[in-house]
């Protein structure tokens, strides 16, 4: 066991001891993680549970570390022995993303709005549900990812357990990862549990006959596939049948690099912490590709993808073109985003 974890990566290595000790990828608090909801007042115990995951609820910290990263990265201090000082860190009692937030000047909760506009479209569509707040786990999906298959089935078990002691019955999951790790890989780790996942934009989309949508104003807006969405949960028709249905919103798509054949933006799975300069790479690429569409906003459905799409246009010195969460359109769409 010691020997095969030596040939993981130091930053995968650092996600999942996080995972197994504070139950989320960047060894936050779990109170830190819940306080964009300390005001909407969703019960704690419900059959249906909205699964906010750690990709939003502590996108600050990833944006501070990779930041971090990717300095590093160019310098003479290379990105293993960077991690290596971290997990360190943390042996010692210090919060080493709190230090690297403070260092790289970042503290806002960036990943707020795409969680409160989700909640609010689910509001305004009549759904009765709950949130896990600080009990709520993280789906351990990025332990499967980096070989530590023994381990994901042991968070798997407790997941699972947890979940169900909670009386949940239901999710409803806006990070991809999380969507998949929770409908496929926990229950292939666990067994039939008959939870029932599903990702936001399917709840969306099949409400959407009883939905009259309106962007404040007009705009182009092209789409990115985030890969999990496409390649594993296969929601390609899903996001754009909603995209099109909001009048006010003229779609494009980027030629030939959409759907099962989008180009990845280089975040997700850990690559951005391994591989911080290539992936920086792949996120102009991927940015310039959307940019010719002429689109004014890019939408996705991701955290990674949001943060890389963000970083390649900002390389790329644009500073005209949004990158916004699929629930951010359909709030303002709904006309429910900002209340």
């Amino acid at each position: 066991m010691k020997a095969n974890k030596e040939l993981i990566p130091p930053g995968l290595s650092y996600l999942a001891d996080n995972i197994i000790s504070k139950d989320n990828l960047f060894g936050a608090s779990k109170e830190k993680g819940a306080r964009w909801a300390k005001n909407l007042n969703l019960p704690k115990e419900s059959e249906t549970v909205f699964f906010a995951g750690c990709g939003y609820q502590y996108l600050s910290e990833l944006e501070s570390l990779l930041s971090l990263l990717r300095k590093i990265d160019k310098s003479a201090i290379n990105t293993e022995m960077a991690i290596s000082l971290a997990s360190f860190q943390k042996k010692l009692g210090f919060d080493a993303t709190n230090l690297y937030s403070r260092v790289a000047g970042r503290s806002s909760d960036t990943g707020a709005r795409p969680l409160l506009d989700t909640v609010k479209v689910l509001s305004k569509l009549g759904l009765k549900f709950g949130y896990l707040a600080e009990r709520e786990p993280c789906c351990g999906g990025l332990l499967y990812y980096a070989g530590r298959h023994k381990e994901f089935s042991r968070h798997a078990q407790e997941v699972s357990g947890h979940l169900k002691s909670s009386g949940v019955k239901q999710i409803i999951s806006i990070v991809p990862s999380c969507t998949y790790t929770l409908r496929n890989l926990m229950t292939s780790a666990v067994g039939g549990d008959g939870l029932v996942v599903k990702h936001f934009c399917e709840v969306v989309a099949e409400n959407l006959p009883s939905l009259e949508l309106r962007f404040p104003e007009a705009v182009k807006v092209t789409y990115h596939d985030p890969c999990q969405m496409v390649r594993y949960l296969s929601l390609v028709d899903e996001p754009r049948r909603i995209l099109r249905a909001i009048k006010g919103i003229e779609f494009v798509e980027p030629e030939g690099t959409s759907g099962e054949w989008v180009t990845c933006c280089g975040g997700g799975g850990g690559f951005e912490i391994v591989f911080p300069e290539l992936s920086e790479i792949c996120a102009v690429n991927r940015a310039r590709e959307l940019v010719a569409t002429g689109a004014e906003i890019i939408v996705t459905q991701c955290p990674a993808c949001i943060m890389q799409l963000k970083v390649g246009l900002s390389q790329l010195k644009i500073d005209n073109v949004k990158v916004l969460d699929l629930a951010q359109i359909v709030a303002m769409a709904m006309g429910v985003s900002g209340e």
